[in-house]
């Protein structure tokens, strides 16, 4: 396929990369900056349009675009992609913001183009392991659930500054609960929809951000399951992963370490079902990849289509809003 790329920073490289070596073509790509723009160059296809103009980059003639853009660009450039009958993988989270998402939902159904939003954690074989284990009822009826992410912004990219990348600017769509909105989509994923929020979330450190740099949640879902997610800019050591409650036993995912376990009912015979899984993390990127061209080629939803996209934001945005105004915040069906 011909892929044009709109915006070329860490993940917008990482996918041109990665296109290529499935044999697809880049035909364009688009970044304001031109050191960027440079190193994109340099892995895109011969005769590829470079350019700080992202009108042009659209105009070119390709399958489907890769919205690699900062958070607040991602409507407006996925809507642009649609409107020029394109199919698009727009990066996670959809926005910062509500506003013309839903027009973008309709227009792609209206048009029968593809969209799938970035949440890569999908595609990851050890979160796979772990929703294929809880559907099969390994554990029996989930109670209740946790999930976690922290790691110190500054390290995040340590090849750039902190301070100019979006994740600590609010105007750009920053914060952790926006940059970290893989546990909402992944527990959504697992439990269904929450039909209620509450969070704390502020600034406690002296990062040079004016974002939320901790987050604590309280998900209730109607089958009365409360998840706990807890997200930080913070943590000088890199932490991931979740536990699952259920009335026969427990299932713990660490990312770090790429390991699955399953813990029998009775803690006294100590019943440990483990399955390490041992990947390159660019693995799960190239399957996002594989699963966007087999949805295009095959007509079949997404993974994360644009209306749960939509919906995962609207999670993460009661979330700030509850944070907010100190009160639980409901969710509509």
């Amino acid at each position: 396929m011909r892929f044009i790329v709109l915006g070329a920073g860490s993940i917008g490289r990482r996918h041109l990369r990665n296109s290529r070596a499935l044999g697809h073509q880049i035909v364009a790509v688009f970044d304001p900056d031109s050191g960027r723009r440079a190193e994109a160059g340099a892995l895109a296809d011969a005769g590829a349009l470079v350019t700080d103009d992202a009108t042009a980059a659209l105009a070119v003639a390709a399958d489907a675009v890769l919205v690699c853009s900062p958070t607040h660009r991602h409507v407006e450039q996925a809507r642009a992609a649609v409107d020029r009958g394109l199919h698009v993988l727009v990066e996670k989270p959809l926005s910062h913001a509500l506003d013309g998402t839903a027009d973008l939902v309709t227009a792609a159904a209206r048009g029968r183009r593809t969209v799938l939003v970035g949440c890569n954690l999908r595609f990851l074989p050890s979160l796979a392991l772990v929703k294929r284990l809880f559907d099969e009822g390994r554990i029996g009826a989930p109670l209740s659930a946790r999930a976690h992410c922290g790691y110190y912004l500054p390290y995040w990219r340590p090849d750039t500054d902190y301070r100019r990348g979006y994740g600590a600017q609010r105007a750009m769509g920053g914060g952790i609960i926006l940059d970290a909105i893989h546990e909402l989509d992944y527990v959504r994923w697992l439990l269904g929809d929450p039909r209620e929020v509450f969070c704390y979330a502020d600034k406690v450190s002296d990062l040079d951000i004016d974002t939320e740099d901790t987050a604590d949640l309280l998900l209730r879902f109607d089958y009365g399951v409360i998840a706990n997610v807890h997200l930080d800019y913070l943590q000088p050591t890199y932490r991931r992963g979740c536990e699952l409650v259920g009335r026969d036993g427990l299932i713990l995912w660490d990312y770090t370490t790429q390991t699955v376990r399953v813990h029998g009912k009775d803690y006294r015979r100590h019943e440990v079902f483990e399955e390490p899984i041992s990947t390159d993390p660019n693995d799960m990127y190239v399957e996002e990849l594989r699963h966007f061209v087999t949805s295009i080629e095959r007509g079949t939803p997404p993974m994360l289509d644009a209306a749960g996209g939509r919906r995962v934001l609207e999670i993460a945005l009661a979330a700030k809003t509850s944070a907010a105004e100190g009160r639980p915040v409901r969710l509509e069906p």
